[in-house]
């Protein structure tokens, strides 16, 4: 059953990158491009907890951190591009 909420996360968190970036190039509003790439890594995030915990569970490649480091990248880049939306 984690199989398949992991995989419906990635997918869903592809295709809110998808549609927010659709909408970007329909209207370039930048916060929509931040929210875009935001929601890009945060599905490569999925996709490397994915890997980790269930394709690869025995191999030690440090998903914890790599999964840590996305996250952070993605909120980040959320944050930066809602302060520039501001000024």
């Amino acid at each position: 059953m984690a199989e398949i909420v992991y995989a419906l996360c990635a997918f869903m968190s592809i295709m809110c990158a998808g549609l927010l970036f659709r909408a970007y190039r329909r209207s370039p509003s930048h916060l929509l491009l931040w929210g875009s790439l935001c929601f890009g890594i945060l599905a490569m995030n999925n996709v490397i907890l994915f890997v980790d915990v269930i394709i690869l569970p025995e191999v030690e490649f440090n998903g914890g951190l790599w999964r840590s480091l996305t996250g952070a990248v993605a909120g980040s880049l959320l944050l930066f591009g809602l302060i520039w939306e501001m000024t």
